[in-house]
């Protein structure tokens, strides 16, 4: 299962539109999709599990990838979260 840790850089996290931005980028891959803070794991693909782990900026996660695709959804995931 590929995974890889990322911090955080933005001024609000994961929080509302970046939430729903990554959870909707998420959903896009057929693969399963975890987001973990701090070892409490949420599912990628909704923006409520996403908004429950409270990243805010400086955090580091770890997003999780298994199935088909998921070293290009891990790839994709990785750099969406450097730009939002």
């Amino acid at each position: 299962m590929p995974e890889q840790e990322v911090t955080l850089d933005n001024e609000v996290g994961l929080h509302a539109r970046p939430a729903a931005v990554f959870a909707k980028k998420a959903a896009s891959f057929d693969c399963d999709i975890k987001l973990v803070k701090d070892g409490n794991e949420a599912n990628a693909k909704s923006i409520m599990s996403v908004l429950k782990l409270d990243v805010t900026k400086g955090d580091a996660v770890t997003i999780r990838a298994e199935g088909d695709g998921a070293e290009e959804a891990l790839s994709d995931l990785v750099e969406l979260v450097g730009s939002l």
